[in-house]
């Protein structure tokens, strides 16, 4: 892998870092009890479940997302959170949620901040 490759990987992680730092700022019910570090784990692992899970997840669940004009993706966004903080705490990284509701509110914030970033830095 060269520096081209690895550099917008890098910086897609660092954007998903900060999504998750400022959706627990935001919402009371998320938690994050951990360094820098882990939160850059947590944003990789993150990464990981939108690329591998949602995909699957969403091509099952089509005809939902066609009956609800597309806003099914938003419980979709929440369920792939809910992976990762469940991932996290079999990892015992820090990130925990009080529920759906805050997992919900908290996979809003990260995917508005996520579209920020992908117009200001890019797709790639």
């Amino acid at each position: 892998m060269g520096y081209a490759a690895v550099m917008p990987l890098l910086l897609k992680i660092v954007v998903n870092a900060f999504a998750v730092w400022l959706a627990v700022q935001l919402v009371d019910g998320l938690r994050f009890t951990g360094d820098l570090l882990t939160l850059l784990v947590i944003a990789a692992i993150l990464g990981v479940v939108n690329l591998f899970a949602r995909p699957i997840v969403t091509i099952l669940s089509l005809p939902i997302v066609l009956l609800t004009l597309g806003l099914f993706l938003l419980v979709i966004n929440a369920l792939m959170l809910w992976l990762t903080i469940w991932i996290s705490g079999v990892f015992n990284l820090g990130f925990t949620s009080t529920g759906f509701g805050a997992t919900f509110l908290g996979a809003l914030v990260i995917t508005v901040v996520s579209w920020i970033g992908e117009a200001l830095f890019g797709r790639d």
